[in-house]
């Protein structure tokens, strides 16, 4: 789950991190009243950020400087309702101007290739890390036996060529985003920009958070989640307990483990460019249990999709069998009438390995309506691409 800014900041503030003063508003008229708050305490200028999950937000206008609470009030209307890559600005962080000396960059994530973690810190800031040279970079792992203390961080900030007089403030704030990044549970802590104030300060004037959901069961994040921006149908096979991501094609895909139905997408995409490039609408992994429920549920949800012109059941029986599958198929369809939900879009299904014969005879014998089956994982993909083309 990715943290707005300003949730990362509250959680880095919790651990003591220092960050600028500063509050959330959702209309121009609570931006002004927060920014004559932050006037009033003496700042000299406020800043109305768009509160998105992506980045981008100054080349697009959504970060802004005022020097009156009406300012403000006239820049967050502006900022408000943005559109910025695909993201609508519903709300703006309002918070202090900071006397920007320089500006760091640094981050904890997870190093998958070494199986580690590592540090990246860098004395060129506020830019994407991409555009900073390799040799600018500070590249440090880290033990998740020994973690991070005081001088390893000072190392780290030494690493990344930060000058003298920034060295005890950032290691302070690396040591408190360690913290940060283990105790919640997180595949990614990021500021940019770390700042150098004028008047000495080190402080996270920006923060990106990236909390493993797998984790989710011992953390009690449910409070920053945000159901407003999830998408529909995502936040409904969640709470069916689906593993499902919505895409952008009009093939949907149904498979028994990920790394089959990651296959099956790449599959499919390569199919549908002889059919007016149809590609896949989502993943959905039923995993080891194709029960007619889960069946059920996992055709309710991608034919719930309008883009949705046709359904891939791609099925490798393992464990479990493909007459369980083809048995959960069939219940299916009677689950969902039972339900007032008709399939009225065609079905591809491909049964191979344990009891693949069995099951397939299971469907012959069901004569179930729009279903087709295809013996082979390629020729599945075309017939669904096809169809789905047909469709469109």
């Amino acid at each position: 789950m990715d943290l707005f800014e300003h949730q990362a900041k509250e959680l880095f503030a919790e651990y003591g991190v220092p960050v600028p003063t500063g509050k959330v508003a959702r209309t121009p008229q609570e931006a002004r009243a927060i920014a004559a708050e932050l006037f009033a305490a003496g700042s000299s200028k406020v800043v109305v950020k768009a509160q998105v999950k992506t980045g981008g937000r100054g080349k697009a206008g959504g970060v802004k400087l005022a020097d009156s609470a009406d300012e403000a009030q006239t820049l967050a209307d502006q900022i408000l309702g943005m559109d910025i890559k695909g993201h609508t600005v519903h709300k703006v962080l309002v918070e202090e101007g900071s006397a920007i000396a320089q500006e760091y960059y640094f981050s904890f994530l997870l190093d998958r290739a070494n199986r580690t973690f590592l540090s990246i810190c860098s004395v060129e800031g506020g830019v994407e890390i991409e555009d900073v040279p390799h040799d600018r970079l500070g590249l440090v792992p880290i033990s998740p036996l020994t973690g991070v203390d005081r001088a390893k961080a000072r190392e780290i900030a030494e690493q990344g060529r930060l000058p003298e007089e920034a060295l005890a403030g950032a290691a302070e704030i690396i040591e408190r985003l360690w913290a940060v990044f283990t105790d919640e549970d997180a595949s990614l802590v990021e500021v940019n920009p770390m700042i150098l104030t004028t008047a000495g300060e080190v402080k996270a004037l920006d923060g990106k958070v990236t909390l493993d959901d797998n984790a989710s069961f011992r953390q009690e994040h449910g409070g920053l989640e945000d159901k407003a921006a999830a998408d529909p149908l995502e936040a409904a096979a969640k709470a069916k307990d689906l593993n499902y991501v919505k895409l952008d094609g009009s093939v949907g895909i149904i498979g028994n483990g990920a790394g089959l139905v990651m296959s099956t997408l790449d599959v499919v995409s390569y199919a549908g460019e002889e059919f007016n490039g149809q590609k896949p609408a989502n993943f959905l992994d039923i995993g080891g249990g194709a029960s007619a429920e889960v069946m059920a549920d996992s055709l309710e949800i991608v034919l719930s999709d309008t883009a949705v012109k046709s359904v891939f059941v791609n099925v490798f029986g393992g464990i479990t069998a493909c007459d369980a599958v083809a048995n959960g198929i069939v219940s299916a369809y009677k689950l969902l009438g039972e339900r007032g939900e008709t399939v009225n879009r065609p079905l591809v299904v491909r049964l191979d390995g344990n009891n693949a014969d069995l099951g397939r005879k299971i469907l012959d014998d069901a004569a179930l309506p729009g279903v087709e089956q295809v013996d082979t994982m390629d020729d599945a993909a075309k017939r669904a691409a096809e169809l789905a083309a047909a469709g469109a």
